[in-house]
This record gives structure tokens, sequence and C-alpha cells, in this order.
């Protein structure tokens, strides 16, 4: 098949092969950092969201605004105690090996998720389903243990909740041990893969709704930014898509500005999507200390960052969820960027200068902080080197630490680390499923939160916000615990992220989704 994809291959600058220009005319280039993964639709890294996103659909549909809509369900009601969901499938549908999409499909798929709630415990809606029931062949009813105010957006999500065919599925039923194919109802069907080098999506003919007007979209896999750069110049990429929590470092904002004001290309970024946030570890090391995390809230010059690092692309943020994000529009008090506060907070706490360069001493340890990044991520690097500038400035080493993605997943699942990129996770995750997922011993924000004092009861809290049905009790609560939050000095607000795409004249009907983790293929076309 890559014979007939790629009809020849040209040698780039630093070794890279990459694919003709020539490329078929049905054929959309597109890279990612990494291949796609097996895209099991119930199982996280080293699947790829956004390709997750393409072969699986979900019940109802996150759309812009906050809507959501009919999708796989064409309809639905809630029970007056918010207990039971009833949902009636749509006609006609079916998975993209001709099997029928229906009620038994739903509830094998569903049923393998709560088998596995463990791997599913950041959230609640997981936690909260009692049983699934399937009246007849077209409705499905999920049965909560308590009414959960969230279950239709969570339902929304790429992962776990979607749907995989019946015939796919191992024989032990339990997608945890992995899958034999990933065939969905979407719009695409993953063709080929060849680990290292590209994925191959084709068009699902058989798709039930509105088919792409693309047949074929070759994802190759392309670690660094700056080699994906030389590859779109070469005429060898059609898109470049993404740059805010998924698929961040797409290429570096410098290199967005230069093509931006070039003008061969088509640029554009997207709205705030949600939080560019570094968590600081209150367990362990210096950070451990709420004077050594307030010096570094004030320390930072964040308008500094966004003018030289963003170009002004993204806004600063003060707080850990943007204001726009429900319940999370408080007004709380912004840490000024104040230099001699932080100097003045670490010398009350007795980080003592005892040298004009290098750090600051306590009991006989200096004031180091491993900073935890993707070293691939050209963005990241770029915002660690600049907060370890500043840190400097104060008496703070920070130790750079890039890793692979996955290295950097390890740590935030154990802590290790002392500061790490942490984003929040856009609508419509936040803020439910993102507090939600601070409870779980394998997310960073856990790690992060472990050294309060008031952990248990900021947890304690999240469990009630999610669950109870009064409005003015659930905002009292958020207000509680992001509050806590922000007192306590456990993240550090970078910027509002965005969203870049880059696209050549070849492509068409480019635009943004309503969740920062799906690319709109279906919706584009070649000229």
């Amino acid at each position: 098949m890559l014979a007939a994809l790629m009809l020849c291959t040209v040698a780039l600058a630093g070794g890279l092969t990459a694919y003709a220009a020539d490329i078929p005319a049905d054929t959309l280039r597109y890279s990612w950092p990494s291949n796609v993964g097996e895209l099991n639709p119930h199982k996280y890294s080293p699947n790829q969201m956004f390709a997750q996103g393409m072969v699986y659909e979900p019940l109802v549909k996150y759309a812009k605004g906050g809507a959501i809509e009919p999708w796989l369900a064409e309809s639905w009601t809630v029970s007056p105690d918010g207990k039971a969901y009833t949902f009636t499938l749509r006609k006609g549908v079916t998975f993209s090996d001709g099997t029928p999409f229906d009620s038994k499909a739903v509830r094998m798929n569903l049923e393998t998720v709560l088998a596995n709630r463990a791997s599913h415990d950041w959230l609640e809606l997981v936690a909260q389903i009692d049983r699934v029931e399937t009246p007849d062949a077209r409705t499905v009813r999920l049965v909560l243990k308590n009414a959960y105010y969230p279950t239709l957006q969570e339902l929304a999500l790429i992962r776990p909740v979607r749907f995989l065919s019946p015939s796919a599925f191992p024989a032990s039923g339990n997608t945890a041990e992995g899958i034999k194919a990933p065939i969905g109802t979407g719009p695409w069907k993953l063709v080929e893969t060849r680990k290292g080098e590209y994925d191959v999506l084709e068009r699902n003919d058989a798709y039930w709704g509105k088919k792409p007007a693309i047949k074929r979209i070759v994802v190759r896999v392309i670690p660094d930014p700056n080699t994906r750069l030389v590859a779109l110049q070469a005429g060898e990429l059609d898109l470049v898509f993404g740059g805010g929590g998924h698929g961040g470092g797409q290429i570096s904002l410098e290199a967005f500005d230069a093509l931006k004001k070039g003008g061969k290309y088509a640029t554009y970024l997207s709205p705030p999507q949600a939080s560019r946030v570094i968590a600081l570890n209150s367990k362990s090391g210096p950070t451990a200390d709420i004077a050594v995390r307030k010096a570094i809230l004030h320390t930072i010059n964040k308008d500094a960052m966004v003018k030289g690092i963003f170009l002004n692309a993204e806004a600063r943020a003060d707080t850990l969820f943007p204001p726009t994000s429900p319940y999370c529009d408080l007004k709380l008090p912004p840490y000024a960027h104040d230099v001699a506060r932080a100097e003045a907070l670490l010398d009350e706490a007795g980080w003592k200068r005892t040298a004009p360069k290098g750090p600051r001493m306590k009991d006989g340890k200096p004031l180091t902080v491993d900073l935890c990044f993707v070293g691939n991520d050209a963005l990241q690097k770029a915002i660690a080197e600049f907060l370890q500038s500043e840190l400097a400035r104060v008496g703070m080493q920070a130790n750079l630490i890039g890793e692979e993605e996955d290295a950097i997943g390890e740590r935030q699942k154990s802590g290790a680390f002392g500061m790490v990129f942490g984003d929040t996770w856009g609508a419509p995750y936040d803020p439910h499923s993102f507090v939600s997922g601070m409870r779980v011993p394998t997310h960073a924000d856990y790690q992060a939160q472990l050294g309060l004092p008031m952990k248990a009861d900021i947890d304690a809290r999240i469990g009630k916000v999610l669950l109870t049905t009064d409005e003015t009790a659930r905002q009292n609560l958020y207000r509680d615990i992001l509050t806590t939050l922000h007192d306590q000095a456990v993240y550090l607000p970078l910027t509002y992220q965005t969203s870049m795409v880059v696209h050549t004249a070849r492509v068409d009907g480019v635009h943004f989704g309503a969740m920062d983790t799906e690319i709109p293929f279906e919706d584009m076309r070649l000229k």
C-alpha cells in the first residue's frame, strides 16, 4: 500500500525520509509525534486521542458552545431523580465491518469498561454507573448509583465510553487485554501502520452520516517540531494542526509567526481552550514548603513570557481554570510578578543566599527543583528554559529534565517531579472531570497535592460537588476547592492555551472542533 501512496522518497535535512509532493489527489498528508497506537477505544496512551475520535463515536456529541447533541443516540430522557438515562439508538448504523450497532453492542462496550473500573478511576461517570439495561435492540438505559450532573458531558468524551465492534473484542470479552482490530462506527478506518514511520486512515464508505470528502489520510510519525516544519516547507505535508494540551509543540510559535508573515500558508489560532499550568509538588523537595511555592508564583514574569515565547498568541493565566469554565469565574487575586516579595518569602522561610551566584541553602540543602517536560515538545522546552532563567534570579536552581512523553507520564503518576507540566483539559472536561482526577493517585494533580494538610478534605469536597443536585451548593463547593488550591500555590498558571493551524492551499474546510482533543478531518476538502 505504501508504494501506491508514496510515489517516491527524498532525503531531507537530518536524514528524514519524506513522502513525495505528488501524492494522490485524494490523500491528505498530516503528521504526529508518534504512531496512533492500537486504537483501543477503552484504553489510554499510547493510543492517540485524535485518531480514537476519528474511528469511534459517542452516544451524544459535545458541540461548540457547550450544547449536547444527539449522535449514535437520536434521543434520550432522564428520570425525575436523575439516576436513569434512557437512550434511543439511531436506526441503520453499522460498524465499519458491517456488524449492526445496537443495544447489545453498547452494553458489551460499557460492561467491559465497568469491569475495569480501576483503569478509569479519574472519570466519576464510570464509578457512578450501577448497571446497563437493554429493554430492546434500540434502547439502552444507564442506571446510576447517584444523580451525576456531568453524565452527558462525559458520555461525549473520546475515551473510554465509545464503541468497538463486537467482532473485534478478544475471546475473553475484556478489551483491557487488547482488541482484534480498531473497528468503530466512525467516518474513518485505520488500514495500515508502520511503527515509527506512518499510519494510514481511510474513509469509511459505509458510514451512516455525512461521508468525508477526503478518501485517505496519511499520518507521518515526526517527533521533532523542526523536522515537521522542514517537511511542511518541502511540500510533503498539507496540514499542521495542534499546539494546546493535545498535540502540543507541532511547530514552534516562532515558526508559526514566520509562516503567518510569509503569506504562503493559511494560518490561524483557536480561541482559548484550556489552561497551560505547571504543577508543584507539595510533598517532597523544596516545593513541599509553601513559601517556596508562593515565591515561584511571584517570581515568574508571565507578561514577558507571553510576549517573548508566545508572541502574544496566548493570554496570561492567573488561575487554574479559565474564568470562562463553568463555576470558575471566582475573581481570585493573582500572584503578582514581584521579585522582591519572592526574595522576602524565601528569606523568611530560612532559604539564605550563601554566595552571589548559585542556589540558596537551608539546613545544608540547596534550593534546587527538578522541572520535568516533554523533551521533543518545542514549546515546553522554551517555557522550561525561561522558567529556569527566571528562578535563578531569586536563588533557585531548576534542573531541566526533558524526556519522552511516556517517561514524563510515569513521573506524573509516581510524583517523581518538583515541577511538571500538567495542563487542564478544556471543554467538556473542565472543571468536573479534571477535579475528579485530583483524587486518583496515578494523576499528577493528586501527587502535587499530596503534601497539603487539607488534601483529604479537598478530596471529600470533590466527591460532594460531583454528586450534589443543589446548584448553589455546587457553586459554593467549587469555590472552596479552587480557592484552597489557589491559596496553597499548588499550580503555576501560565497561559490560556490556543491551538494552531497551518495548511497549504491544497486544503479547504479546516476548522477547530468543539474539543481540542479532536480534529475535524471529515469536514476538510482537497482542491
